[in-house]
């Protein structure tokens, strides 16, 4: 598939005036193009990357903060090695349970994996629903202060007497956007967003608004899919029933056996800190399932809020495996590769 040809009036010469009707001269500027597929969870973005890896010499790249972790397969829904018809997947398994991984380290990942698939003629197709990790590449992420000891200390000790969740409304008074992507009880993302406010006296938000993409030479092309609020939750509730069904419990117990913490990162994560809070006794399994329904129906939320903020996004309403969704991109797709090609 070829990139999209980008256009813009020719050098300014000197001598006659050009006669009216006549057309300008243009040059392309030819750029490479990356596809995006995004948005909430349970919307079918997996199954629309890979029709499209399909139909345009695609290679998938990962864009899912914890599918980057070996062992944690089924809470985090990666498509099967039988499933994925022989298109190469990227940044998936990459990195191990006790590696602190980073949106940063996604970016350059990530940035390396693009121009790798566009030396092989490929079109990189990046396919997930975390907004940060997007918005690191895209937009890219600046180094931030360093740690303050002192006052992580103190933030620690509130979260210790009032529960994390004291912290992440104090977030959302002085950061909104990063409140709105960090969970509730992600403790260390709040932590540091805090202080790179306290330190700073400016949003995390506002310091990225700064920062610069390691892939401003490539055109990025991103969708993003939405579903209406009953049909996301008939869908999660639907993949949480296939996800006991899998397994998940037994994924979950067998990385406890290898003398994986239960402190680390990715158990923390959706549908794996459920589990873990149900093999402590702290609910039955009935009520696991209803609570991670729901906790994936208020993540779902979170992403479209974040994402409608992004800009340059083209919306799709509909599953990512439904035939007209698949149409209406394809149309959208071939609209942009010609956009702006002189007449």
């Amino acid at each position: 598939m070829s990139a999209p040809l980008r256009i813009s009036p020719g050098p300014r010469r000197r001598g006659p005036r050009r006669r009216r009707g006549t057309r300008p001269t243009y040059h392309c500027d030819v750029r490479p193009l990356v596809l995006a597929v995004l948005g909430p969870t349970a919307s079918g973005k997996s199954a629309l990357g890979l029709s499209l890896a399909e139909r345009h010499g695609g290679e998938i790249i990962n864009c899912d903060s914890t599918a980057v972790y070996r062992g944690f397969d089924i809470g985090t829904d990666k498509m099967p090695l039988e499933a994925r018809r022989g298109i190469p997947h990227h940044l998936i398994d990459i990195a191990d349970p006790t590696e602190v991984y980073t949106a940063a380290q996604f970016a350059r990942d990530a940035a390396i994996a693009i121009r790798d698939i566009h030396a092989r003629g490929k079109l990189p197709i990046l396919v997930g629903g975390t907004g940060f990790y997007y918005r690191a590449l895209t937009r890219g992420l600046f180094p931030g202060p360093g740690a303050d000891e002192a006052l992580r200390t103190r933030l620690n000790r509130i979260a210790d007497a009032r529960g994390p969740e004291r912290l992440h409304r104090l977030l959302s008074r002085v950061d909104t956007d990063s409140a709105a992507r960090i969970m509730p009880r992600d403790l260390k993302r709040i932590v540091r967003a805090l202080e790179v406010y306290y330190t700073t006296g400016r949003s995390l938000t506002s310091h990225f608004a700064q920062t610069a993409s390691p892939i401003a030479d490539c055109d990025v092309f991103a969708i993003a899919l939405r579903l209406p609020p009953a049909l996301t939750a008939e869908r999660v509730a639907r993949r949480v029933d296939e996800q006991f069904a899998r397994g998940i419990v037994a994924e979950v117990e067998a990385l406890l056996a290898r003398g994986v913490s239960p402190h680390v990162r990715p158990f923390g994560g959706l549908v794996y800190r459920q589990v873990m809070e149900m093999l402590r006794g702290v609910r039955g399994e009935a009520e696991t399932r209803a609570l991670i329904v729901q906790e994936n129906r208020r993540y779902a939320r979170r992403q479209l809020i974040w994402f409608r903020k992004e800009p340059n996004l083209k919306w799709f309403d509909g599953p990512g495996e439904g035939e007209v969704v698949l149409r209406l991109v394809e149309a959208a797709l071939a609209t942009h590769e010609s956009r702006g090609v002189a007449p």
